[in-house]
């Protein structure tokens, strides 16, 4: 008869498995607890004056595309930035409200539809070297460095700057010019190809912890948008005139204090927000 000490290690061994604790899972909920997971902390951008190198990682399930997209309605009431729905294939009360205004085809239906149309963020992951301790994090820019990374790609000499094995590194200069309002960003790659890291070990933890763009930027829901609109359009447009003298007025503003166009009021007897460029703006996305 089998006593309750026999075959004890097979037993412990067994009680082990199943009761396996996910000590990953554990540091990324110590991670959310403590905000070291925070928008602000998952987020990089280049500072200005300063020249970065960083690695490239392509998103996964993402088409075969390196790099992603995602369109907002900015400027919105006191809304920084609204996720369309639209482009993950779900009704969009914006949309509609633009597809409307299309088809009234008058001069005022025109105005109103452009101030709705939503803008594109394009995105990549990056290793910063240097800051290789801070893991992956996600890298938001506008147009110009979306065309010049995807020209470098394109290169034949360059290819797939992304791979973690045969990769290239990018070196991310930011400058702002003698005159000029904001700073430019530009990126070029590096001549010589590498790993992403010589350890293969940290390669598969960068890897297996990539960071989502899902959990940054979360749609609203249909009805929460059906309400930000109309309570946009029960403020009131104002009239063609009224409009032509605040533009005026913003322009005059922003020459007298080099003023970024994105800087906007969140509402009376409150100050702007001030941005030292492009980027500046679109970043701040990623913190409402």
């Amino acid at each position: 008869m089998e006593t309750p000490f026999e075959n004890s290690d097979s037993k412990v061994t067994n009680l082990e498995v199943e009761m396996a604790i996910d000590f990953e899972a554990l540091r990324r909920k110590l991670g959310q607890l403590s905000g070291n997971n925070s928008r602000r902390n998952v987020m990089w951008r280049p500072q200005e004056g300063e020249t970065s190198t960083v690695r490239l990682i392509a998103f996964p399930d993402n088409d075969g595309q390196p790099f992603a997209e995602r369109w907002f309605y900015y400027g919105i009431g006191a809304n920084r930035g609204l996720l369309t729905p639209h482009q993950f294939g779900k009704p969009d009360p914006f949309q509609e409200l633009i597809n409307k205004l299309r088809d009234d085809g008058s001069k005022e239906s025109y105005e109103l539809a452009k101030k709705l149309y939503p803008k594109m963020r394009s995105y990549a992951l990056v290793v910063v070297r240097g800051e290789e301790d801070k893991g992956v994090r996600i890298w938001s820019f506008g147009k110009t460095v979306y065309q010049e990374l995807l020209n470098i790609m394109l290169d034949e000499d360059f290819g797939d700057i992304t791979d973690p094995l045969e990769g290239f590194d990018v070196k991310v200069e930011c400058v702002k010019q003698p005159g000029r309002k904001w700073a430019n960003t530009s990126v070029r790659a590096r001549p010589r190809s590498s790993a992403l890291s010589d350890d293969k070990k940290q390669i598969k933890e960068w890897m297996d912890n990539l960071p989502s763009l899902d959990e940054l930027y979360t749609c609203k829901s249909y009805e929460e948008l059906e309400k930000i609109i109309n309570e946009w359009l029960d403020a009131g447009a104002p009239d063609e005139d009224t409009a032509r003298a605040m533009q005026q007025q913003q322009q005059e503003q922003r020459q007298e204090s080099n003023d970024n166009p994105f800087s906007a009021d969140q509402s009376e007897g409150t100050s702007s927000t001030k941005y030292k460029d492009l980027d500046d703006a679109f970043n701040d996305l990623a913190n409402f």
